[in-house]
């Protein structure tokens, strides 16, 4: 049964999905928007610091004031309206709840909601990609202690690149590599909230209509968001990731299975089985006609001739030898698709991505040079990006990973360009972010057999 029927089957029953949602920021609020339209599941309640800010996101993307009008959980659940709070606690408690939608894109908030979630009994979709970037293999072995699941977001790229992955590899085909595209030249790496809606693409105006925050944008732009993103695939799929970060090649949708072939093959690839993000401009700025700047792609091995003369005869998209071929998805829709895995979790038991290993992680690096005093405003700000590199190298760097790199203060001079090491800065050992992403390097560091 297809999982639209199962959610009507729900429907009919009167036996919803109930959902928490945390944060009601601009992708809470795309998925909110599809909520009234999706049948069989029922938002119970949305904790955010801001109720007021929930319910203007709530007016802008169209629901009836009156199905806000909820005061409790148990309320909400009685009468099929929606509780709002700033009570994160109360929503992740309830013991009526499924399933927790962890929407913050707070990484140090995000990683306390999802464990306390698991030891509630609750699934967790965590949008929050970032904590999954720097815990997630530990957040997905709490999750199974505990008995319940815990699953990237479908609509968001990661989620939709494993998906693509799953596709290859259940069909018999090596994966060579998978990735997303980005807007991307090196430059953008300094790019500042001050500087991002000109580089970005977007008009002040734009980007006030639409609700934008700059600081979140500017961590796509600056490569730390395409960075932590193809971290949370290497994790989930066990593709491993560039040896001194991601590389941007630029290519067309066309001349993606170019690229993303073997250096001894003509491509950008150190090795087959790797993540990559391909950039939408040339390197003299040149936008690429036809890019894959908001998609996703995987390219795949045809290994006999028998699979490369199907791939002819079928008119696939490969390279001109025939042999690597390339499925693409040429765009996203973010919050818009996380009914997707709200129903995989629910009613097929199945996270759509999880991490099974430690093969990637997102370090903190210097956009500028910093001294003693400066302090660290995370990804997206004005003092760091997040730079890729294989978990070994940054764990014998000791590398900061760039989730916690927030409100931390420096404590020795850091260049330009450097990566960050634990020792480089003061870090608030207490939080359960901290101790749960040391608890992960112990457990998953390299030398050691790694769960799955």
């Amino acid at each position: 049964m297809s999982l639209y029927a199962k959610l009507q089957q729900r429907a009919r029953d009167n036996k919803p999905v109930r959902i928490g949602l945390i944060g009601a920021g601009k992708f809470g609020s795309m998925y909110l928007a599809q909520i009234p339209k999706t049948p069989g599941v029922h938002l119970v309640a949305i904790a955010d610091l801001s109720p007021a800010a929930a319910r203007t996101n709530l007016a802008r993307v169209g629901w009836n004031p009156a199905m806000t009008h909820a005061k409790s959980a148990q309320d909400a659940i009685n009468t099929g309206a929606t509780w709002i709070t700033e009570d994160w606690r109360a929503v992740v408690t309830h013991p009526q709840i499924d399933i927790i939608v962890e929407c913050t894109g707070n990484p140090v908030a995000a990683v306390e909601h999802c464990l306390s979630a698991f030891a509630h009994g609750k699934h967790v979709v965590n949008v929050t990609v970032e904590a999954d970037a720097f815990c997630g293999p530990l957040l997905a072995r709490r999750a199974t202690e505990a008995g319940v699941i815990y699953s990237l977001a479908f609509g968001d790229q990661p989620a939709l690149i494993c998906d693509l992955v799953d596709w290859a590899r259940t069909c018999g085909f090596p994966v060579v590599a998978a990735g997303r595209g980005h807007k991307w030249l090196p430059h953008f790496s300094e790019s500042t909230p001050d500087t991002v809606w000109g580089n970005y693409g977007l008009t002040p105006e734009q980007a006030e209509r639409g609700g934008l925050n700059p600081k979140m944008f500017n961590s796509f732009l600056d490569g730390s968001k395409p960075s932590i993103e193809s971290a949370a695939v290497a994790n989930a799929t066990g593709l491993t990731v560039p040896g001194n970060g991601l590389l941007y090649p630029p290519a067309s949708v066309e001349d993606i299975p170019f690229v993303t072939r073997p250096i001894s093959e003509g491509g950008v690839l150190e090795r087959k089985g790797m993540v990559e993000v391909i950039s939408s401009l040339e390197a003299n700025g040149r936008k690429i006609p036809y890019d894959i700047r908001m998609g996703v792609w995987v390219t795949v091995e045809g290994e006999t001739d028998y699979i490369r003369n199907c791939f002819e005869e079928y008119d696939a998209h490969t390279d001109s030898s025939g042999r690597y071929f390339t499925l693409y998805k040429r765009w996203h829709l973010i919050g818009l698709e996380v009914g997707v895995s709200v129903a995989s979790v629910a009613l097929r038991g199945e996270p759509t991505g999880v991490a099974t290993c430690w093969n990637a992680d997102v370090v903190a690096t210097a956009k500028r040079d910093l001294k003693p005093g400066d302090m660290l405003d995370g990804e997206g700000g004005y003092t760091v990006w997040g730079k890729l590199l294989p978990a070994d190298t940054s764990f014998k760097l000791g590398g900061l990973p760039l989730g916690l790199a927030h409100q931390v203060k420096v404590v020795r001079s850091v260049s330009k360009g450097q990566s960050l090491s634990w020792a480089d800065v003061a870090m608030d050992t207490a939080t359960p972010a901290y101790k749960v992403r040391r608890e992960m390097e112990a457990m998953f560091s390299p030398g050691l057999k790694q769960p799955v």
